[in-house]
């Protein structure tokens, strides 16, 4: 088992790939484990001539838990540096979805100097009015804790048919079954909370955004309810000559189907920026 260290907070990480290769750092959205980078969708960014690392984040996973210790982000996009430096990769791609997005966003403010580029999934920056939550949406993420494991289950099903992707891309046995692996590996709710109080506590990075000297790639997916695409839509405003690629039929999730589409667009982007 691999693990960094960030003062007192050990955080859980995998490699892929030939550690030769320009390495791609994926990091996890709220509650998420990194069980969601699928191996086989991580596989393919390898076969694209990528390093690939994907890790938990503090209070998911195998990472520590911080029971009554609240953090920033800030603090979480240096748990990020110190999987960098534990791999000793001085310079990495990063990617992050939903509030792995905001991760990275804070990421390349802080450490634009440990950055090739940056990936903003299914994010937003922070500034009210861009990727706001339907109704809907926003009740699952609201909710109070799953009381027991098929509940847990049945409710990440119920979610992806309000938030994710067009139906026939949604495969329900999969969903279930990467809902118990991830909940058998670890079922930590209070540490959902901690994490939403980074989010909030971070507010807008709009405005350190705007002064951003970073080659920056911006995905969102069209169907997406629980980060309306607006939030995609402006992250890419204000980031200084940032693409903007929107997924038809993507909602806030990352279903096989998009992958290879999701993997050319990067390496695409990947391939083509310079930075020493």
């Amino acid at each position: 088992m691999s693990t960094a260290r960030n003062g007192g907070v050990e955080i859980f990480y995998e490699e892929f790939g030939d550690p030769g290769q320009p390495t791609l750092l994926l990091v996890n959205g709220l509650g998420s484990q990194c069980l969601n980078y699928d191996v086989s969708w991580c596989q393919l960014f390898c076969e694209e001539g990528f390093h690939v690392v994907r890790y938990d984040n503090r209070d998911v996973g195998l990472s520590t838990k911080l029971d009554g210790t609240d953090y920033a982000l800030t603090d979480m996009a240096n748990d990020a540096i110190a999987v960098l430096d534990a791999i000793g990769v001085d310079k990495a791609h990063v990617m992050g979805c939903s509030m792995g997005g905001m991760i990275v966003q804070r990421l390349a403010l802080d450490h634009t100097d440990r950055l090739l580029s940056l990936t903003s999934v299914m994010s937003r920056t922070g500034e009210p009015g861009y990727g706001d939550s339907s109704e809907e949406a926003l009740a699952f993420l609201l909710a109070p804790a799953a009381p027991s494991r098929a509940a847990y289950i049945d409710r990440q099903v119920a979610a992806l048919h309000v938030y994710g992707s067009k139906p026939e891309w949604l495969d329900d046995d999969a969903i279930r079954a990467r809902a118990a692996a991830a909940y058998d590996r670890c079922f930590c709710p209070e540490g959902i909370g901690r994490q939403m109080k980074a989010i909030m506590h971070d507010g807008s990075r709009s405005a350190g955004l705007a002064d951003l000297d970073l080659p920056t790639l911006v995905i969102h997916g069209s169907r997406d309810t629980l980060i309306n695409p607006s939030g995609g839509r402006h992250t890419a405003e204000v980031i200084p000559g940032a693409r903007y690629v929107e997924i038809d039929g993507m909602g806030h999730d990352y279903p096989p189907p998009v992958w290879k589409e999701w993997v050319a667009v990067w390496s695409e982007f990947a391939r083509h920026t310079v930075r020493t």
